[in-house]
């Protein structure tokens, strides 16, 4: 495939909707890009999944961008793909620059004053060698606290898909975090608690509210999303592929999303997260795997 112009769009994918966080701050950081977005709703959610299934799951999707959408990079917005399937992927696709989403472990243990830091993830990103390697990295000053939270991205995702006023789902969504953030332990700024959280799956953004309630207003709650946009930045300015500044009276950047699940659900979710009208979302059937 010869080189691809500096028009061509950045290709995002996910288990669902959480990625949507990250396109949020791609977009914010990335304002004149093109962007195509991919939620595996239909398969989803992935951190409950195997390994194997994720891998194959994700080289289609990425497969699937590079030669339909002819992406110039791709931004793996999910943890527990990243976990699984990011090396096989760029040993795949070695001619597309790629960014992956791991838990900000290094930047809570930089910021936590208690050295004890919670994590809230998936079972597939908590269980995964990768995670275990970041941990033995940074875990020499800091005592990390690590949930599995089974269940939780396809509450929000579930409670996303029936509207923000339905009591249940969202009360569903609620008692989970709850729960999880009660198992990690203590929260709070004295010896022995912990004063940072961090959010180890792209979903959990949108409790972030419900999170901050949970944990109390002093400890700091770390995501990942500002931190991939400017690593994307970076890695497109590197291969000379970032767009230039839109003249004035130039076409808006362009956003497409498509999701292998039901089309309704994205749609209240990128009108809901993004502003977005329903519009830009579609179906989408991803060959090469079922």
């Amino acid at each position: 495939m010869p080189p691809l112009p500096s028009s061509a769009p950045i290709g995002v994918f996910d288990s669902g909707i959480g990625g949507l966080s990250v396109l949020q701050a791609l977009r914010a950081e990335l304002p004149h890009e093109h962007f195509i977005y991919l939620a595996d709703s239909g398969h989803a959610p992935y951190g409950e999944k195997g390994d194997g299934f994720v891998c194959r799951r994700s080289l289609a999707i990425a497969r699937h961008l590079h030669q339909r959408h002819a992406i110039k990079a791709l931004v793996v917005a999910c943890n527990t793909a990243t976990a699984a399937a990011i090396p096989t992927l760029r040993a795949a696709l070695p001619e597309l620059p790629m960014v992956g989403v791991e838990p900000a472990l290094k930047p809570a243990a930089l910021a936590s004053s208690t050295h004890h830091v919670g994590v809230l993830a998936t079972r597939g990103t908590a269980q995964s060698a990768r995670f275990a390697h970041l941990l033995a990295q940074h875990g020499d000053r800091t005592r990390f606290a690590v949930q599995a939270c089974d269940g939780l991205a396809h509450a929000i995702e579930r409670s996303t898909e029936t509207g923000v006023d339905d009591t249940e789902a969202l009360s569903k969504t609620r008692a989970l975090c709850a729960r999880y953030t009660s198992a990690l332990g203590v929260f709070g700024t004295q010896t022995g608690m912990m004063d940072t959280l961090v959010l180890g799956c792209t979903h959990y953004v949108f409790t972030l509210d419900t999170l901050r309630a949970l944990v109390g207003p002093q400890v700091r709650i770390i995501e990942t999303g500002a931190a991939v946009a400017r690593q994307t930045r970076r890695i497109l300015d590197q291969a000379g592929l970032l767009l230039p500044e839109a003249a004035p009276g130039a076409e808006p950047a362009a956003i497409a999303l498509y999701t292998t699940g039901q089309l309704p659900a994205l749609q209240a979710a990128a009108q809901r997260w993004l502003a977005l009208p329903p519009g830009q979302c579609a179906s989408i059937s991803v060959p090469g795997f079922s």
